[in-house]
């Protein structure tokens, strides 16, 4: 009876270990998804933590190997692999509970994203769109709307392949990504018409903001040149429609309406330009910002005077 229960301990021992050492593959993989924050680093000393129980627990069965003589014996040999069980279980839920997580912010990532643009679709636009309104309306806060459309892309699709097309709309999207500020949110709207909301953002101010956004766009080149397939670099150039919230408080629908109206006028003056709704009086305090490098001072004051502030 005595062997059996020096036998038994040992054994739960021993199990308990393997237990602890199993539970840092696991674990192991849950550090390698994690970013270099605190987080990680509150895994990795976690890790440490196991490795020295399992430590703790080869030096205690190597202590009391075959020394166990009573049923009450088996009292710590049993905590020592119920806890190693317990460990392991909770870092393989550690890391099914982080898949799980990942799978979904994925799958959310998905639905609010243009899988081609990588900026926002139209769902969420309008989604945003709604709140925005709301908000600004409630607090009396500036709010604009840029909607822009690329100038005659059916000759890029026509010329060089509607996969050219998708290179220079992500190339695009890319761009946007990085122009538009942390604040403000660019979607895909359509086809080749992109929005963006400009948050707490004036009239002029906004167009400063449109007439930036233009001139990047036509200074990039959205896919170089290829010299030994006598191709030069594809560049476009977009139309801007910009619009405000008004002191009458305009909604979404409005919004959008008075944004698109400005964009058909950008492009019947000719395209490649930036216009101003008629529709967007401006608020009692409206100030322009800065004037960006590169926009003279006269096309400023066009902008701010007219509702076309591109170049011819």
């Amino acid at each position: 009876m005595q062997t059996f229960l020096a036998y038994l301990a040992n054994g739960l021992t021993v199990v308990g270990t393997v237990f602890l050492i199993v539970a840092l593959f696991p674990i192991q993989r849950l550090i390698r998804q994690l970013p270099e924050n605190r987080t990680r680093r509150r895994w990795r000393m976690l890790s440490a933590m196991i490795v020295l129980f399992a430590i703790a627990y080869a030096g205690y069965a190597a202590l009391q190997w075959n020394l166990h003589r009573g049923v009450l014996d088996l009292l710590v040999p049993a905590v020592f692999c119920l806890g190693g069980l317990f460990v392991l279980l909770v870092g393989l839920l550690d890391l099914e509970t982080a898949s799980d997580i990942r799978h979904v912010a994925i799958l959310e990532y998905e639905t609010i994203t243009d899988s081609l643009m990588g900026i926002r679709n139209r769902r969420y636009f309008d989604r945003r769109l709604s709140q925005e309104t709301a908000r600004a309306r409630r607090y009396g806060l500036p709010l604009s709307v840029l909607l822009l459309d690329i100038d005659r892309f059916k000759n890029v699709n026509d010329t060089y392949g509607h996969q050219t097309g998708d290179i220079v709309l992500k190339n695009l999207g890319r761009l946007l990504r990085n122009a538009v500020r942390e604040t403000d949110i660019a979607a895909r709207y359509g086809g080749e018409e992109i929005a963006v909301i400009a948050t707490q953002t004036r009239l002029a101010d906004a167009g400063i903001q449109a007439e930036r956004l233009r001139q990047a766009i036509e200074k990039t080149a959205m896919l170089p040149a290829k010299p030994e397939q006598d191709r030069p670099a594809v560049r476009i150039t977009v139309s801007i429609g910009v619009a405000s919230r008004s002191e009458d408080d305009t909604g979404a629908r409005a919004l959008i309406e008075k944004a698109d109206a400005a964009l058909y006028r950008a492009k019947r003056q000719g395209r490649n330009r930036v216009v101003l709704s008629e529709d967007s009086a401006p608020g009692p305090a409206q100030h322009a910002a800065p004037l960006p490098a590169g926009v003279p001072e006269a096309r400023r004051g066009a902008m701010l005077r007219s509702p076309s502030g591109g170049a011819e």
